[in-house]
């Protein structure tokens, strides 16, 4: 049986929620947790199909799901990802900045693109020797709880750092310094008002060439600091973390 947990019925959640009620996601039962039971009991009226909410994770691992999804905060990450694994739960990481402190590897551990891509890319440079990845994000200063008439730069400095003041913004910060080497990470965010799109420019220097990636995703309506494709990169990885599960229980 396929059955799927998540972690934060916000703006993530609920994306990757409509998308299994749409079949887009092959699941017989969501397992809905939120520390404010009103937002999971919400998104679970607006489905329909099987949907249960628990008042807690132990209710959620009690109900085996086969994965879950954290799409609430990097806390979320800390509080629940050693209970997660210790059922030997796959556990899709949302909130992928809290694993830059917490140095666990685990085959169980899965990090979605996000709002970027290329990362199978940078990886593979990574293991010939990536000399420099410079980060540039622009964004509109509402999304950065801002509001500036005028250009601004908002932060340069480590990826690490910027991981930290921007928790919620920076989770591409987070997956190129998981991908490349931390120190190798440099991050320019801007605030831009002429900007209604989440810009993330990427140029990588590595031992055997130059890349240059450019992404303008649309934010979340309902989050600006979220990107569509950041949801729609869980989903992906969902379907594919479900397919091997079958393969693997069925064997």
């Amino acid at each position: 049986m396929r059955k799927v947990g998540i972690i934060g019925c916000g703006a993530i959640g609920t994306v990757i929620s409509r998308a299994i009620e749409r079949r887009i996601v092959e699941c017989d039962e969501l397992v809905l947790y939120d520390y404010n039971i009103e937002k999971a009991e919400k998104l679970k009226k607006s489905l329909h199909f099987s949907v249960t909410v628990v008042k807690n994770l132990g209710e959620m691992i009690k109900l085996e799901p086969a994965v879950i999804v954290e799409a609430a905060s990097q806390q979320a990450v800390r509080d629940y990802m050693d209970r997660i694994l210790a059922e030997n739960i796959e556990l899709i990481v949302m909130s992928v900045g809290a694993l830059l402190d917490l140095n666990i590897k685990s085959n169980k551990i899965h990090i979605p693109s996000g709002a970027i891509g290329g990362v199978d890319a940078i990886s593979s440079a990574s293991l010939a020797g990536v000399d420099q990845v410079i980060l540039t994000t622009s964004k509109n200063p509402r999304a950065l709880d801002m509001d500036n008439r005028e250009e601004k730069l908002v932060y340069e400095g480590t990826a690490e750092e910027a991981v930290r003041l921007f928790p919620r913004g920076m989770n591409v910060a987070a997956t190129l310094a998981l991908t490349a080497q931390p120190e190798k990470v440099k991050v320019k965010i801007i605030s831009d008002p002429k900007v209604d799109r989440n810009v993330h420019e990427i140029k990588i220097k590595w031992k055997h060439g130059d890349m240059l990636l450019k992404f303008s995703n649309d934010p979340h309506p309902e989050n600006p600091k979220t990107s569509a494709l950041a949801a729609w990169s869980a989903i992906k990885l969902l379907n594919e973390t479900l397919d091997r599960y079958a393969r693997t229980s069925s064997t």
